[in-house]
């Protein structure tokens, strides 16, 4: 009787260990890959998986979004400039067969490819491109690594630059670079602001000059504004018209007194000609002005 029960125990045992080594149970997302005495046979699950103990294989697949940071590169930019580089990529197996028969391990594969990808395609790329283009840059190293993988079975979805390390000599020369390229802007927007006031200047200008009144109630306006500002100096703008006939009085006065002063300067001239004249006459020789009086 005793051994009948042990025999019993053996046989659920060994059922028990025959059981486990042929059920899998697999979730959602996961995919197993049988093979039968070394040849693959398909995909099963998810669920319940049956296999024959020590005869079929069984590989599992994840086939959620994994994602992997590519390490940093060096890369040298099409202007000569180095650059430290890394990214970040997505991707997902699509074809469970694929991946297991067609290359040995998934993730180490895609990250190298991702990662001599990254340098080539950068390395034909400008700095300036680099920095200010990374949406196309993306979309480029997702299109070559994903053809790359795609006879694996794997679907690469995303590839994103993380971060661009350059020189500190050339971030200082981009930052010069920016800083001149901010005051030509901040020029060129006075210039324009110049040019539209002198325009709106010019338009007030022809409308006041059809009425004086207008020029007087602008005068007006410009002391109420000062006065708000309790300035203790007012400068009170003064009409050329007003002043004037001040200003020809006082060159009409000065003109009189240089034509009066150029009479008198004459007249002093005159004068003393007379004079040195009649100093001559008195002294000439007895006889020689009687002769003249004859000859004359």
């Amino acid at each position: 009787m005793t051994a009948i029960v042990v025999a019993l125990v053996i046989l659920v045992a060994l059922a028990v260990a025959v059981a486990g080594a042929s059920i899998r149970i697999l979730r959602e997302y996961e995919r197993a890959v049988v093979f039968r005495l070394g040849r693959l046979i398909g995909q099963k699950g998810p669920g319940i998986v049956l296999l024959i103990p020590l005869i079929d294989r069984m590989v599992r697949v994840d086939l959620r979004t994994v994602t992997f940071e590519v390490p940093p590169q060096d890369v040298i930019t099409r202007d000569n400039v180095p650059a430290k580089v890394n990214a970040v990529a997505y991707y997902r197996v699509i074809d469970p067969i694929k991946s297991v028969v067609e290359v040995e391990r998934v993730r180490s594969a895609t990250s190298q490819i991702a990662q001599t990808t990254l340098r080539s395609v950068l390395g034909k790329a400008d700095l300036d491109m680099l920095l200010a283009e990374r949406e196309t840059l993306n979309e480029s190293l997702q299109q070559i690594i994903d053809d790359q993988t795609d006879p694996w079975g794997v679907k690469v979805t995303t590839v994103e630059i993380k971060d661009v390390g350059i020189p500190q000599g050339m971030q200082r020369a981009m930052a010069r670079q920016a800083e001149a390229e901010r005051e030509r802007r901040a020029k060129v927007i006075n210039a324009e602001g110049e040019f539209q006031a002198s325009e709106r200047l010019f338009d007030a200008a022809e409308v006041m000059s059809g009425n004086p009144a207008a020029l007087q109630l602008r005068y007006l306006q410009t002391l109420l504004e000062i006065g708000t500002n309790q300035n203790s100096t007012i400068v009170l703008p003064v009409p050329i018209d007003l002043i004037k006939p001040l200003m020809q009085t006082l060159t009409d006065g000065v003109e009189r007194r240089d034509r009066a002063r150029e009479r008198e300067r004459l007249l002093a001239a005159q004068e003393q000609a007379d004079l040195g004249r009649g100093e001559d006459g008195r002294n000439l020789p007895p006889g020689e002005g009687d002769e003249e009086d004859a000859t004359g």
